[in-house]
């Protein structure tokens, strides 16, 4: 079974408590306080594991913990730190806060190990209590409480060139004969119900990653048959290769399905159709030379204006197949882009931590500027990219979910005036 989505629950450890005990040692009769200090909880930690291609361990257990500090001892003995717990995920996993949704982590590109949870500290012995009017202190610190979250993960697969279209067109035989991927084939409709990952080699060290797709039907965009589950895979990847089967052996027009593909594309995810693709018109072997002429031209007419390449192809006898490959290849090799990666916008620490501390909101008259100030604000600022459009707009709501906006509004700030918050400056604009 392949299993590309899952929900879990991890806590990290509490801190060990504090200990209050005294010395009580021969010909000591009035010994100090000697309690030791809690062990530190163990941190809950994501690593990818290259070996990894699916979620499915995460059906049989939901629940992961790390352990608990110890309690500290007689004589300032340090309680044992918490043992940490290492969750394997494959890579490309996306994980979420399950409420709200939100991008905590990619397990892509150099995120290779990632601490979620941090364990709570440990508590302080009695000895660090003693004062010289308090010889005696009967009081330690207890541990941090352990942190804990409910997530959701998502594998959204690794490749450089997506293979789509709709089931039975041949996108299983291009891949097995391309790659040394060994997809399950056979003449049904849903035969892949998994992405299949290959690499394609072209000699002389040059290659890509090549996935296919499980085969899309309409209506796949709101979830029909196994829509959702397989189309977040297409997310990541650079160039499409729209298999269509032009001799419509199933009695289905091949443009009309490359219309019916690309509009599920973009109901999923506004833009993903305009992604650059190219067309494979697959199973020319079986057309006859005047029938293969005509479906070509036809299609080269409605497409090729649109800027997208038609490449006519058999999957089964090769034909075609390799200047396909090449021009593939060649469109990786000139548009060397950045692999998408999805940026954080749930902060653990920061929402378990400093979400009711308070913030200040005041002006300064000598340089005509709102300052706000805050523990909660300071750390935001520190995780946030504000270059980025979607870091940015994730600091506005931020600002707005939690009152500070209505704060500055009430102060009577104006458009174009500054707001300044530890070493950046605003213009505000409502």
């Amino acid at each position: 079974m392949f299993a590309d989505r899952a929900k879990i629950y991890i806590r990290s450890g509490k801190g060990g408590d504090g200990h209050v005990s005294f010395r009580r040692e021969k010909y000591v009769p009035d010994g100090g306080p000697d309690g030791g200090d809690g062990g530190r909880g163990g941190d809950v930690i994501f690593e990818v594991d290259e070996g990894l291609n699916t979620l499915i361990d995460f059906r049989h257990t939901r629940k992961y913990a790390a352990g608990d500090g110890e309690e500290g001892g007689k004589r300032n003995c340090r309680g044992k730190d918490g043992a940490d717990i290492v969750i394997k995920l494959p890579k490309g996993t996306v994980i979420r806060e399950e409420t709200s949704g939100r991008v905590i982590t990619d397990m892509s590109g150099d995120n290779l190990r990632y601490t979620i949870l941090t364990g709570g500290k440990g508590g302080c012995g009695n000895q660090h209590y003693a004062t010289s009017t308090m010889q005696a202190p009967k009081y330690a610190q207890p541990g941090q409480p352990a942190k804990e979250l409910s997530l959701t993960l998502e594998l959204k697969v690794i490749a450089d060139v997506g293979l789509i279209g709709f089931p039975n067109v041949g996108k299983s035989t291009f891949l097995s004969r391309t790659t040394n991927a060994r997809p399950k084939i056979a003449n049904y409709h849903f035969t892949t119900l998994r992405p299949n990952l290959g690499v394609v080699d072209l000699g002389d060290g040059s290659s890509f990653v090549l996935a296919d797709i499980p085969g899309l039907i309409e209506g796949a965009s709101e979830g029909v048959g196994l829509g959702h589950e397989f189309l977040r895979h297409i997310e990541r990847t650079k160039l499409f290769i729209h298999v269509v089967d032009a001799a419509g052996t199933e009695g289905r027009d091949p443009i009309a399905d490359i219309y019916a593909i690309n509009e599920e594309l973009e109901a999923y995810q506004t833009g993903l159709s305009g992604r650059t693709q190219v067309i494979a018109a697959n199973k020319t072997d079986v057309l006859e030379p005047k029938a293969l002429d005509d479906v070509l031209s036809r299609m080269r007419k409605e497409f090729e204006p649109k800027g997208i390449s038609i490449f006519p192809i058999s999957a089964v006898t090769g034909a075609g197949v390799k200047e396909l490959l090449s021009y593939a290849y060649q469109y990786l090799k000139e548009n060397k882009d950045e692999p998408v990666i999805f940026e954080q916008e749930y902060f653990p620490e920061f929402e378990n931590s400093y979400a009711n501390e308070p913030y200040t909101v005041s002006f300064d008259e000598k340089e005509q500027a709102y300052i706000v100030e805050g523990p909660r604000i300071e750390k935001m600022l520190g995780y946030t990219n504000l270059e980025s459009e979607k870091g940015f707009l994730f600091f506005q709501e931020f600002l707005k979910k939690n009152g500070i906006l209505k704060k500055l509004e009430e102060m009577g700030i104006q458009d174009g005036d500054t707001v300044r918050m530890y070493g950046f400056a605003f213009d505000y604009y409502q």
